[in-house]
């Protein structure tokens, strides 16, 4: 968060600045130039040093200009701001392209900068999985077992599989993959490693080398190929020759998929080999949902699998999914849920009963790039205690460890942030504070020209006007507001009697600066309109257009409470 305030301060809004509309014509922009420059212009002014200030405001305003008024330089800035402005390489670019010649062409350029760094890239990934015997909790229960000694249940760790991989680019094409696994299984274990080179032939497909060795199987070779057949078809295809203490055992493998529409794939894969099979698939993805449907038909396993995702459209990305599958190994039902429990981490839990499997409870957590996985087996039978405590167990622990850890451990981090925030960005804050102030002061005669016409024909005045983060007073009582008191730069703005201000952040108009970076902020009014006083409140990128046709009542003076207003 602390780089990205440093890019939004250094990242000037220039139609902020301007006070124009994204969409504004050469007409409005021009307008806005010759005001501000009549406003700032060093000529003005008689005092070096508000002559220097003066001096600086104006090279702002007119940076701001001489980029918006230039179709291309306007183009650029509206797609990547000024960081695009600043990518080596536009000179050589053809000024009539379009806006989307001119995203695709940054992206070249922006790749080029980035060549130079793959050598220092690598993409680590790990998995953990444990599974967990605890069969004994629900089984000993059982009718059969009732004569059985008490004590506590007998639970174990039957499996654990540890998997770890690193990806290195060698060149602008290829890419080595590194990878290695353990496991151990009732005191029995097995390793293996894994090399991978990948090359990109070119925009239409790839080929990767592989080389599997310690494998319990023996050593493997494969090789695997992917080419965009058509921009709606692609296909991949696998085979791979592995070295078993019985001899040679080839495997092949070939999968082509087809977009049917927008969010539809189907596809067709064939397996030959120790597991031959031939599967077809639908998927459909959504931002609210995701369905697939698959039918496998081969040796040893052939089943129908129908699976369901629903995504709620929150902060927290929650999922509730489920599936049921059956063939011939017999039937499984799953369901679960996923959410999101911070930036980084991703938690799920789901439930598996299975005739004849038994009852399984899968709890998944990933984090970056590393993944923990918990397979907890609870009974071999169909059970409904099984089912009832897999089911509410991770409920209520989750609803625990949300409350009394996740949700304390976020706020912690959001304030730790913001506090870094705050201090890497205080250099810029206090420039942008007085470049602000030394605005004011250039500001004062042209805001005593316009008090007096606004007062001869009973025109708009700002009596008041703060911008910042305003406390509630019934909850916050002791708490100041941080705000900065903007009554000068708003009058400024003030033309024929109206004030208008763009959806823009008000942050970036002449005379204002963020008071508290990092926070929601407001803009808040008391204005006098034909001798009747109104008060209005903005959020701070909602557009603003005062007087408004619709009538407000009049307000005293004495009414507007600003004892916890701390002005910064």
């Amino acid at each position: 968060m602390a780089a990205s305030a440093d890019s939004e301060l250094n990242n000037q809004d220039y139609y902020s600045l301007l006070n124009v509309r994204k969409e504004a014509t050469q007409e409005e922009l021009k307008s806005s130039y010759r005001r501000l420059c009549m406003l700032y212009h060093p000529d003005k002014h008689r005092d070096p040093e508000l002559k220097n200030q003066a001096e600086q405001l104006f090279n702002q305003v007119h940076q701001a200009y001489k980029v918006l008024s230039d179709d291309h330089s306007r183009a650029i800035y509206d797609i990547f701001g000024k960081e695009g402005l600043e990518v080596e390489g536009w000179e050589l670019v053809e000024r009539k392209r379009t806006p989307a010649e001119i995203r695709e062409e940054y992206e070249r350029l922006r790749r080029e900068r980035e060549d130079r760094r793959l050598q220092q890239r690598t993409k680590p990934k790990g998995t953990i999985s444990v599974s967990v015997d605890a069969t004994d909790l629900f089984d000993r229960n059982d009718e059969d077992f009732d004569d059985m000694p008490g004590g506590f249940p007998y639970i174990e760790i039957s499996r654990m599989h540890i998997s770890q991989s690193i990806e290195a680019p060698l060149t602008n094409c290829d890419t080595a993959v590194l990878s290695g696994s353990l496991s151990t299984q009732h005191g029995s274990g097995e390793g293996s490693i894994n090399m991978t080179v990948r090359r990109v032939t070119s925009a239409e497909g790839w080929g990767e080398v592989e080389f599997d060795a310690g494998d319990i199987l023996g050593p493997l070779i494969g090789l695997k190929v992917f080419r965009n057949v058509t921009s709606r078809c692609f296909l991949t295809a696998h085979c791979g020759l592995q070295f078993s203490p019985r001899g040679l055992r080839p495997s092949y493998s070939l999968m082509t998929a087809r977009h049917l529409d927008q969010n539809t794939m189907g596809y067709l894969q064939w397996r030959w080999g120790s597991n031959s099979a031939m599967t077809t698939s639908i998927v459909r993805d959504t931002e609210s949902s995701h369905f697939s449907l698959a039918l496998q038909l081969g040796v040893p396993h052939s089943y129908l699998m129908m699976s369901y995702q629903y995504k709620f459209q929150d902060e927290d990305q929650t999922k509730v999914k489920g599936s049921i599958k059956t063939g011939w190994f017999g039937t499984v039902v799953e369901y679960g849920a996923e959410r999101k429990i911070s930036r980084h981490s991703v938690m799920s839990a789901t439930v598996r009963v299975g005739v004849p499997q038994g009852v399984t409870l899968k709890i998944r957590l990933a984090r970056a790039s590393q993944t923990y996985l918990f397979r907890i087996h609870l009974t071999d039978q169909l059970l409904p205690s099984a089912v009832f405590y897999a089911t509410v167990g991770p409920l209520l622990v989750y609803t625990v460890i949300h409350r009394l850890v996740i949700i304390p451990y976020i706020q912690t981090q959001k304030e730790q942030e913001l506090e870094l925030q705050r201090k890497s960005s205080a250099t810029d804050i206090a420039k942008k504070k007085q470049e602000a102030e030394s605005a004011v002061l250039l500001m004062q005669e042209s805001v005593r020209r316009i008090i007096e016409a606004e007062e001869s024909k009973m025109g708009l005045i700002i009596l008041n006007a703060w911008y910042g983060k305003f406390v509630s007073d019934t909850s916050q009582k002791q708490e100041k507001a941080k705000v900065i008191d903007v009554t000068v730069p708003l009058q400024c703005l003030i033309k024929d009697s109206k004030l208008i201000l763009t959806e823009s952040s008000k942050a970036g108009l002449p005379g204002f600066y963020d008071p508290c970076v990092g926070e929601d902020k407001s803009l808040k009014l008391l204005y006098q309109f034909r001798g009747v006083m109104h008060q209005v409140i903005s959020a701070d990128t909602d557009p603003l257009r005062i007087p408004k046709q619709c009538q407000y009542a009049a307000i005293s003076p004495k009414t507007q409470d600003y004892d916890n207003v701390s002005v910064q």
